[in-house]
């Protein structure tokens, strides 16, 4: 059996090798059109940054290494040009001569994976970089070094736009980062990625989001930057981080089966249109597994999966591929941001009861030195319970929590079945009770009418009703720092002897700083005849909001010393 892989990295790689362990005496040919086939994708930001070193360390195969464990036929610098589905043959060129070939195939292995999007906003200029690829990270490394670059436009805000204005940020470039929705990172809700808008600030990176970039042009030796109603930002040099698109030309050519934005459609074997033709990795459709709808998930994780069971099928082991939710987790500066499943607002567009437990909770015992606490939000459906998707950021264990909330999305968990699960405990790495199993607890007081939320959304419009009544539960230090308009301060502690000072006729609206306090309130006050909700997240997150987000109709609410 002769097999022919289109593409390497994550989904061609892992086909070839898996192949290989499965099947000794199969023909293995990939075609690479890049110089490189099995390379770190996504510690390409960390070398620009200088926290990898060498050049060599992001290669993590090389032609002469496949060829020698795995008996692999890697032909770097060949682009294959078209595939003859009635031949079984693929045209392929030599890049380094132009010279063309034709490679036959009993089973082919498509894995193009995506491009880098370049908007008809963005001219070309020798200034003006992608990173995609290898080739794209040392021709910004080797700008930067002969060019003595000291300032940077980055447009876009996701994994590699953030992970790009980290790594130049602490390569001693100022930095600014033009994001065209009102938050980076979309997988996360507005509210979480507030966290994030506060430390790209902190770090001295100049964020402006609702940023509409109408012109990226080379410009007097340097780049200009338009955004739409705002001016235009001036750097040396400028890197287009707005996301990626299947490459799949090759496959529409061939006349094979599309989906979403081109992408290839594939069976759960990972099989396409035509019965001798796989493919995996970014250029696939496949199936979020907890909506069930088809979506495009451009992750290593997934793709090395999908190269497997591809390489399974073709050998005879019928595996199959059960879709994707997007687990993912991020390094910015001294935070960890991780996610996993539905964001509260796409569970709502895919129209689940959704709601969403808010936990500031810290990642090991308190009385253990160096507890540092992270913000977990947990996304639930109120119908049943089940958990539908998980943010948090923290410091150490932020992963772990998501890890942990990503297999229980996959099982089908409930909120009561998180509180029973079996978590590792000592003092140096959690609590007796895991914020995991907290969350779980949360959730169900909630489904239970144990206790009613609000949110930050929901302050202005309270504001304004004649039968609302805040109140604060923080320490007198607490509310003298920050506090909503209006709020009655009595500390929890104080709560039971002062409940005479407090309107029966009115629904109490409580908060302290995290939310656990004021949940004592609550129902210290149930207990006691009065209708109360509780602030999600305490008035530390309300802060978080107004700073991050730069909100007037929420900084408007907030008083205090700490006001912003």
């Amino acid at each position: 059996m002769k097999v022919v892989i289109i593409g390497g990295v994550a989904g061609g790689a892992t086909a070839a090798a898996r192949l290989r362990r499965l099947d000794e005496s199969a023909e293995i040919v990939v075609l690479e059109r890049g110089g490189y086939v099995s390379y770190a994708n996504c510690g390409l930001p960390y070398y620009l940054g200088g926290v990898i070193k060498e050049r060599s360390k992001l290669l993590l195969q090389t032609p002469e290494s496949f060829r020698r464990r795995f008996n692999v036929d890697v032909r770097v610098k060949n682009e294959a040009l078209e595939i003859l589905r009635d031949k079984k043959q693929v045209r392929v060129r030599r890049l380094q001569d132009g010279s063309e070939y034709f490679e036959s195939y009993d089973k082919l292995v498509y894995c193009p994976g995506a491009k880098a999007l370049r908007p008809p906003f963005v001219q070309e200029g020798a200034r003006i970089f992608t990173l995609r690829t290898v080739e794209d990270t040392f021709a910004i490394d080797d700008c930067i070094k002969t060019d003595d670059v000291k300032s940077a436009v980055v447009v876009g805000g996701g994994f590699i736009g953030l992970e790009a204005a980290e790594n130049l940020t602490e390569r001693g470039i100022k930095v600014t980062l033009v994001q065209l929705e009102d938050q980076v990172m979309l997988p996360f809700d507005h509210d979480m990625a507030c966290i994030l808008h506060s430390k790209l600030r902190e770090k001295g990176i100049d964020l402006r989001l609702s940023g509409k970039v109408t012109s990226l042009r080379g410009e007097g030796g340097g780049i200009v930057a338009e955004i739409e109603g705002k001016g235009c930002v001036r750097a040396d040099i400028a890197l287009a981080a707005v996301g990626v698109a299947p490459e799949t030309d090759l496959a529409k050519k061939a006349g094979l089966s599309l989906g979403i934005r081109g992408a290839v459609l594939v069976d759960a074997h990972m099989r396409t249109s035509d019965p001798d033709i796989y493919a995996a990795g970014d250029a696939v459709q496949v199936k979020n597994c907890v909506t069930g709808k088809d979506t495009l998930v451009p992750l290593a994780g997934p793709a090395n999966r999908q190269g497997r069971i591809a390489a399974d099928n073709i050998a005879g082991i019928a595996s199959v591929y059960k879709g994707a939710q997007g687990s993912s987790v991020m390094k910015l500066f001294e935070l960890t941001a991780a996610s996993t499943g539905l964001s509260e607002r796409a569970a709502r567009e895919a129209g689940y009861a959704a709601d969403s437990a808010l936990l500031f909770s810290p990642d090991h015992a308190t009385y253990y030195p160096g507890a540092k606490n992270m913000t977990l939000k947990v996304v639930f459906d109120r119908a049943d319970g089940r958990i539908l998707g998980a943010q948090a950021v923290g410091f150490g264990g932020t992963e772990k929590r998501i890890d942990v909330l990503a297999t229980a999305i996959r099982a089908g968990f409930t909120a009561e079945e998180l509180t029973e699960l079996d978590l590792c405990y000592a003092p140096p790495y959690s609590s007796a009770k895991d914020p995991v199993n907290m969350a779980g607890y949360v959730i169900g007081n909630i489904l239970r009418g144990t206790v009613r939320q609000h949110t930050w959304k929901d302050v202005e419009k309270l504001a304004d009703d004649e039968n609302a009544l805040f109140l604060d539960v923080q320490t007198r230090g607490e509310y003298d720092a920050a506090h909503l308009a209006g709020a009655i301060n009595i500390p929890v502690d104080e709560l039971r002897g002062r409940m005479g000072e407090l309107d029966k006729g009115k629904t109490i609206y409580v908060n302290c700083y995290s939310g656990l306090r004021s949940y004592i309130a609550c129902r210290m006050l149930s207990a006691n005849g009065f209708k109360c909700s509780n602030l999600a997240g305490g008035i530390r997150f309300y802060k978080v909001v107004a700073e991050g987000g730069a909100y007037d109709e929420v900084s408007r609410h907030l008083c205090g010393m700490a006001n912003v």
